[in-house]
């Protein structure tokens, strides 16, 4: 019996930090409370960004909705609700990594560099850096960059991409600037004092239609990046990370995300074949 006994304590003893842990995380977290806080960007159309309604909307906000539901439910909730915090490039990674959101939901790219201090979901989306250039400034390709002004989040990936890609091609006497939002970038070209400014072409592309006269700007044909997007969520948080990725396999693996892609992008027939097997290998099996 005093075998057992020192057996049983022992066993105790060993799972005990693991269930303090548990009971520390995020799925316990909001359990609890009965809510998730929700990290959104104003203005990265298509993905994260203020609606009419003056709402946050978008692809990303609706595949987060989509986990949301899937929370609720695996949880047992009568309801769930939403907490949104409103994020920018600057301040997103920090706001993860302090806990202030449970789940950022914009158009962030899944780095080894940003591994360090979060974590990230399976992959929500594919995309690379381009420019959006005025029709004046003539822009044709890289070797028409000398000379002209461009600007670009600071702390992004399609910064660094962007002066990798300068000195890849000799790119030299660019004006380069920084603005703290896309929509910064898009006032620029609108207003003349830029002659291109640099993102994720799928974003680039909502900036124009959101344009004074888009008839005055075009897309840069090339890329200079590789852009995979997921959501971002705290470090040593296992049982959350795993719920997040059911939830978006699970759409992957319905086809449930194509009405949501389809709501943004248009017919997914269309789509390029990358991001259709981006969703094809992230359906994993339950």
């Amino acid at each position: 019996m005093k075998r057992f006994a020192g057996v049983l304590l022992l066993a105790l003893w060993t799972l005990g930090p693991v269930a303090a842990a548990e009971a520390q995380g995020t799925l316990q977290k909001i359990r609890s409370t009965g809510a998730i806080t929700i990290g959104y960007r104003d203005s990265s159309v298509p993905f994260s960004f203020v609606g009419a309604d003056r709402s946050p909307t978008g692809y990303s906000i609706d595949l987060c909705r989509q986990v949301v539901g899937a929370l609720q439910q695996s949880l047992g909730l009568a309801n769930l609700s939403i907490k949104w915090v409103s994020v920018t490039p600057e301040s997103r990674i920090g706001a993860v990594a302090s806990g202030s959101v449970d789940l950022e939901c914009g158009s962030t790219t899944h780095t080894l560099s940003r591994q360090e201090q979060v974590d990230f979901s399976l992959m929500t989306f594919v995309d690379g850096g381009s420019l959006l250039v005025t029709t004046a400034s003539g822009i044709k390709s890289v070797g028409d960059l000398p000379g002209k002004r461009l600007a670009v989040v600071p702390g992004t990936t399609t910064e660094k991409a962007l002066a990798d890609w300068f000195r890849a091609n000799g790119v030299r006497g660019v004006t380069v600037s920084n603005v703290k939002e896309h929509v910064d970038g898009l006032a620029g070209l609108d207003n003349g004092t830029l002659d291109a400014y640099a993102s994720d072409r799928v974003i680039l592309f909502g900036l124009a239609t959101n344009s004074k006269d888009s008839s005055k700007l075009t897309l840069f044909q090339d890329y200079f990046s590789y852009e995979p997007y997921a959501l971002m969520l705290r470090r040593d948080d296992p049982a959350f990370r795993l719920a997040v990725d059911r939830a978006l396999a699970a759409l992957y693996r319905s086809r449930t995300v194509i009405p949501i892609y389809e709501k943004w992008f248009g017919p997914i027939n269309r789509s390029p074949s990358i991001l259709q097997a981006l969703y094809l290998l992230n359906a994993l099996p339950e």
